[in-house]
């Protein structure tokens, strides 16, 4: 597990944050209840590239609890969430490149690292890693 982020020292303070966020969430935790038994991801890469927040670790946290390999950039710099990031390193381990108002050339960097694993799955808001796995890994889109 690999990751890139600002500072593991947040982990608690973005823990705290995502157990928040689940507890607004009731069909998402149900949904990772039935994930958890079912294991529907298994052996699966996905390659993440969304807003880094509270809400969004725990649809990732969920498809983990699938069986997948997740893998996760920051779609937005500007609204990662430093201590997020960090939890899902460090407690949830998860692969994450994400590190609030990062540069663009970081932002790229992160991404081609995402795309390297040869997802199975991407869940991207915004396509910039479903463009960089089209321009450049045309192989993976024939799997």
């Amino acid at each position: 597990m690999q990751s890139d982020i600002k500072d593991v020292k947040l982990a608690n303070k973005g823990v705290n944050a995502i157990e928040w966020a689940a507890r607004e969430m009731p069909v998402l935790m149900e949904i990772k209840k039935e994930f958890i038994k079912k294991k529907p991801f298994t052996n699966i890469n996905i390659a993440a590239c969304l807003h880094v927040t509270a809400e969004t670790a725990n649809l990732l946290i969920a498809l983990k609890s699938g069986g997948a390999n997740i893998f996760l950039s920051a779609s937005n710099p500007l609204s990662t969430q430093d201590n997020v990031a960090a939890a899902l390193y460090k407690k949830y381990k998860i692969s994450t490149y994400a590190i609030r108002g990062e540069s663009n050339n970081l932002y790229s960097s992160h991404l081609k690292k995402i795309a390297s694993i040869n997802p199975h799955i991407i869940v991207d808001d915004g396509a910039d890693l479903s463009a960089l796995i089209i321009k450049n890994k045309k192989n993976i889109l024939h799997n």
